[in-house]
Parts: C-alpha cells; sequence; structure tokens
C-alpha cells in the first residue's frame, strides 16, 4: 500500500540521461583508467605467453635456487591483477562513485526508480 505523498514512479529517457554532460563526463572519466589499463595488462601478458613460447631459454634464467624467470614472471601475473583491481578500486571511490551517485540522487529524485502505486499480480494455490 503506498503512502498519499509518496511520488509516483516516473519513467526515464534513457537517451536523455546518455546525452547529459554529467553523464558523459562519467564515461570520458571511466574510459580514461579502463582503456589504457587494459591495454598496458593485455601487451603484458602477451609479452609472457610470446617469451614462454619463443625464448624458453630466457624463461630458464635461474633467479633463486630452483626458482627460475618464467615462474618469477607468471606470479608477477597474479601480483599485477591484484594490483590492477585495487587501482580500479580505488579509482572508482575517489572518481566515479561520487559522479554516478550524483547522477542517481538527481534521477531519483525526480521519481524515477521508485516504485508505482499497483502491485504485481500473484497467483495463488501454485498456479502458474
Amino acid at each position: 500500500m503506498s503512502s498519499p505523498t509518496a511520488p509516483t514512479a516516473a519513467t526515464v529517457d534513457y537517451q536523455e540521461v546518455q546525452n547529459r554532460p554529467e553523464f558523459q563526463e562519467l564515461k570520458r572519466t571511466h574510459r580514461s583508467f579502463v582503456f589504457p589499463m587494459a591495454v598496458i595488462f593485455l601487451v603484458w601478458y602477451l609479452g609472457f605467453v610470446l617469451l614462454a613460447a619463443f625464448a624458453p631459454q630466457i624463461m630458464a634464467i635461474p633467479v633463486l635456487g630452483n626458482i627460475n624467470l618464467g615462474i618469477v614472471l607468471g606470479l608477477a601475473q597474479f601480483a599485477t591483477t591484484f594490483a590492477i583491481t585495487a587501482a580500479y578500486v580505488s579509482f572508482s571511490n575517489k572518481s566515479l562513485d561520487p559522479k554516478s551517485s550524483a547522477i542517481r540522487h538527481e534521477l531519483e529524485a525526480a521519481g524515477v526508480g521508485l516504485p508505482d502505486d499497483t502491485p504485481a499480480p500473484t497467483t495463488a494455490g501454485g498456479d502458474r
């Protein structure tokens, strides 16, 4: 049951939201981090694979006891994955979340995303 003072749900004009300068800035900010980081990581990963495939003598260079360069570089793949994830979370918290929250709050203030007054139909007795 809805209260008489509750706002009614508004429809979303997604094209209009996407064309707003605030949304365009959010996309630009997101892409400024994601695209360069993806390129850097893919180059690093493909470099590792190509080095392992075409220069096994380099990967076999001993580093410490039975640990060779291939193992070190392979473990570094995991480390860089975690580092990139941590960097993205930090970047998102500082740069993306405030911008997306502002857009969301503006849409919610206009009633977008609020439940409508009509409840969803339910079936009794397990009918489908």
